[in-house]
This record gives structure tokens, sequence and C-alpha cells, in this order.
């Protein structure tokens, strides 16, 4: 099954509606691929050849992780796109912790994905976010399909008094579609 189909099983969710992603609810995307190019195994004799120097799997592999990377790249915009918040998170992070308590405190309460209970894809899900927004740490705030950037971030614009027009304006984007 592709990554983006996944999406479709999210519905959009109102504001005041939580859900968690971990592993199991993300079982069925890939987790290695490695020796598979267009869904045939690469045998132990077949190798390339660039610039004149034999490679062998390696090639191969790092292909198919720049494919992965974009599917996974396709599915985050989807995500951050289909729901009004979102939250890229660590379970032990207190940053994400303190986020998520300030949402929960204005009676918000985002799609929350948990890269660390998520195995092998959390990582890879960490470096395409990092790749998307130039940040490499959590946690990774969506509103409305824009990324607002992490806890500083989000605590500075709900200092301001911004964070909440954003929430609106995103909740009501939800409703019109």
């Amino acid at each position: 099954m592709a990554v983006t189909s996944h999406l479709t099983k999210f519905a959009s969710l109102p504001l005041n509606h939580s859900r968690t992603l971990s592993s199991s609810s993300l079982s069925h995307l890939p987790t290695n691929n490695f020796g598979l190019v267009n869904n045939t195994k690469l045998t132990s004799g077949t190798s390339l050849s660039i610039n004149g120097k034999r490679r062998n799997g390696a090639v191969s592999v790092q292909a198919m992780a720049s494919s992965f990377g974009s599917r996974l790249e396709e599915t985050v915009k989807k995500t951050v796109s289909e729901n009004p918040v979102v939250v890229y998170s660590k379970t032990w992070c207190s940053y994400s912790s303190e986020v998520k308590s300030l949402f929960k405190r204005l009676g918000v309460l985002p799609l929350v994905i948990e890269l660390d209970e998520m195995g092998p894809q959390g990582p890879q899900l960490q470096k395409v976010l990092e790749r998307l927004t130039g940040q490499h740490t959590v946690p990774n705030v969506f509103i409305g399909g824009k990324h607002i950037g992490g806890c500083t971030d989000t605590l500075k614009i709900y200092r301001k008094g911004e964070l909440e027009a954003l929430l609106s304006e995103a909740n009501s984007r939800k409703t019109e579609s």
C-alpha cells in the first residue's frame, strides 16, 4: 500500500478531538526496503558501474531511500493540510509536553504524532520534517497547514495573543472544506 493512501484513513479532526499516531497505526508503511528496486530483489551479483567504478546494492538502496523519503514528505504535507493542528512530538520531550499542555488548556487537542513510538519510521519522519521546515527538534507544530515552529515559537505567538486567531482560522478553514 502506498504511503499516501494511508492518509485517506485520517478524518478531518475538529479542534476538540485528539489522535495520536504510533507504530501500530502506521505499521503498513515500508520500514526496510534494502535490496529492493522497483519491487525486484537485487541478487548478490548485481552491480552498477558509476564513473568506471563498480558499485553494489548500496547505490540502489540509496535510490529507494530517496523514493521512500519523498513519499514520507508527501505524507507530512497531506497530514498537515488535512488537519487543523498537528504536533510532531516525542513522549519524553518536555518541550513537546509543554506545547501539548498549552493546547489542552486552550481546549485544542491536535493530531499528535509521537515519533518515538513509530519504530524505525520515527527518525526517518524527523529527517523529512527537518528537510521541510529546517527544524531538527520536536515539537514541530503546524496550524492551518503552516509550520509554526517549536515550543518557543508556539509560546511566543500565544503570549503575543496571536495563537487563538490562528487556531480559529484553521478551524474555520476545515469546516468550510
